[in-house]
């Protein structure tokens, strides 16, 4: 893939600037039912430079379809989009952050390369900006680079060879192919981000399945499921973890155990010291000894249990978490997701195929029932860590010497082996 990368004008509003093109090419001619060379899909935040573009594409002699301008008044914004794209030649994605976040530029994007293209388009990806995380279903394409010096040349040379000449730059209808095994998906960050404390779980969004997940997994509301699981962490295992709380809990437990320990030595020093006849309703000396160590002891000890708490706060937050998502990776996997947590804020995402590791703990395990329990168990306990692994393109352990069934990559059997090599099975 040919990395793209935004480019900043010199100008006071310090806007992003054209690359202008050094050679002339001529537009392809339009066959029948095409009205326009190239239908440019863009998010709104970057209108100044995509009309810019469209400026100079336009000055070049190509026909270029755009939704301010074009779209039909009255018609629904996915017949626009369908009608368009079907009578344009090629189909440009302006990508940038806007852009990925952007519900409706990426269903236009859904739609051009799964749905409305009934022939083949080829798409011509543009990364306005460093750092874009491409989204999955065009991660495989070349896509071009903003701040080239030669951008425009090149932008003009793909948009000026008929389509039958461009080998490989069509794409076919959705399927879990093996170029996408492995790729990180777009996190997931809490919705409660802001407010968060360390001993608290984030809270993330059930309510809708994000674009990118939404052709990969079928059934919506095993997404909804999965994310519950890990909302629930927050709500089964934080109560107890607020200072205040532990404050609370530790000063009247010192108190009752002070004087229940006092009650004690009373009780044994009126009743069972017969030889020296204390039978007076006096104190005893015990009651010093005692009521001395609960003074300095209690306070002493809620002090480092504190502080003891408080630092593991957050390591026990993620530990919950991680286990949510094993659970919900049980799900996920199915439709070849898997989520992974380091931190209380964020979760990510990773597009994996588990199949072949599926075979394999099948074939390790004679009975089916004890193998399908054992891939499920490990799920729960290593599925998060794999899922973070993946996302982070880094394996904490050298990389094995056989191949796994992750092509360039330490697939999930793997993983799980040199866990249970380092007595990491819990």
């Amino acid at each position: 893939m040919e990395p793209m990368n935004s480019f900043e004008s010199a100008d006071i509003q310090s806007q992003r600037a054209v690359p202008q093109s050094p050679s002339v090419y001529a537009p392809p001619t339009l066959r029948d039912g095409e009205c326009y060379h190239v239908f440019i899909s863009y998010s709104s935040t970057d209108y100044q430079w995509t009309h810019s573009l469209i400026n100079h594409l336009e000055s070049c002699g190509l026909q270029v379809c755009y939704h301010e301008r074009d779209f039909t008044p009255g018609r629904t914004v996915l017949e626009n989009m369908s009608d368009c794209i079907q009578e344009s030649q090629k189909v440009l994605l302006v990508l940038s952050p806007e852009f990925v976040r952007s519900r409706w530029c990426l269903l236009e994007a859904n739609m051009s390369l799964f749905r409305d293209c009934l022939e083949r388009k080829p798409i011509v990806p543009v990364l306005l900006e460093p750092g874009v995380s491409v989204p999955l279903h065009l991660c495989h394409l070349t896509y071009l680079e903003a701040n080239d010096l030669d951008f425009m040349n090149k932008l003009l040379k793909v948009l000026c060879t008929p389509n039958k000449q461009l080998q490989g730059s069509t794409v076919v209808p959705f399927q879990p192919p093996s170029i996408y095994n492995g790729k990180a998906l777009q996190p997931l960050t809490a919705v409660n981000d802001e407010r968060l404390c360390k001993w608290d779980s984030g809270q993330f969004s059930d309510m809708e399945v994000p674009d990118q997940l939404r052709l990969i997994i079928e059934d919506h509301n095993k997404y909804r499921e999965a994310v519950r699981m890990i909302n629930s962490v927050s709500q089964n295992k934080v109560w107890l973890r607020p200072m205040w709380v532990r404050v609370l809990i530790y000063f009247f437990g010192g108190v009752l155990i002070g004087g229940l320990t006092d009650g004690f030595a009373l009780l044994t020093d009126y009743y069972i010291d017969p030889l020296y006849n204390k039978v007076e309703a006096e104190i005893p000396s015990v009651m010093y000894v005692v009521a001395i160590c609960s003074l300095f002891c209690v306070p002493i000890g809620l002090l480092i249990q504190l502080c003891l708490w408080k630092n593991d706060d957050e390591k026990y937050i993620v530990r919950e978490m991680q286990k949510a998502i094993g659970q919900a990776n049980k799900l996920l996997s199915e439709d070849k997701v898997l989520m992974g947590c380091q931190s209380n804020s964020k979760i990510f995402l990773v597009y994996v195929s588990l199949d072949g590791c599926k075979h394999e703990f099948a074939g390790t395990f004679c009975e089916q029932i004890v193998a399908e329990e054992m891939f499920e168990r490990a799920l729960i306990f290593f599925s998060s860590g794999y899922a973070c692994c993946l996302a982070k393109k880094h394996f904490p352990f050298p990389q094995p010497s056989s191949t796994g069934h992750l092509e360039g990559g330490v697939c999930f059997s793997q993983y799980v082996s040199q866990q249970l090599s380092t007595n990491h099975w819990e």
